[in-house]
């Protein structure tokens, strides 16, 4: 649970760059990838990560929804340039119309209370979560991850170290 505005922002400014950093990578071809047939494309995944950030309205903060529709863009520029808008102007939103006592009050949500604090802890981990799901289908998309949390099997190849297995 975050106490602190700053501390959201600081996690949130890394953790989004990490997820932006992904969805640079994608084409408009690989949108389609699935892992099985009838679960989410990749592009399905890419856009629920664009979208569920509008979610934080549920808890009282204001800013714009994402372009477009529910369903997933065929441009993955574009889906890529709206998650670093909608994640930019959340975090505004976070800065502009809360403060740190903000954080420790409660909202209900699916008759359970979420306290504003942990709810932008679980914000940044439903990303991690979708960035996880995302890695698989860029490999058999073929294409390269970028690195996140490490580096990834392709990065200590382009080095010229032998990666650990």
């Amino acid at each position: 649970m975050f106490i602190r505005i700053e501390d959201f922002a600081a996690e949130w400014t890394g953790e989004a760059e990490l997820t932006a950093s992904m969805l640079d990578v994608l084409t408009d071809d690989c949108l389609g990838q699935e892992v099985i047939e009838g679960r989410r494309t990749l592009g399905q995944i890419a856009w629920h990560l664009v979208r569920s950030l509008h979610f934080m309205t549920t808890l009282g903060l204001k800013f714009d929804a994402p372009s477009g529709g529910e369903e997933a863009p065929a441009s993955a520029v574009h889906i890529a340039s709206e998650y670093r808008r909608i994640s930019s102007d959340l975090l505004y939103a976070v800065r502009t119309q809360w403060n740190d006592e903000t954080l420790r009050e409660s909202v209900m949500i699916y008759e359970e209370t979420w306290p504003n604090g942990s709810s932008l802890r679980y914000t940044i981990m439903h990303q991690a979560h979708h960035r996880g799901q995302m890695t698989v289908l860029m490999r058999q998309a073929g294409l390269q991850l970028p690195d996140v949390y490490g580096p990834t099997y392709d990065s200590w190849i382009e080095k010229g170290i032998a990666p650990l297995i």
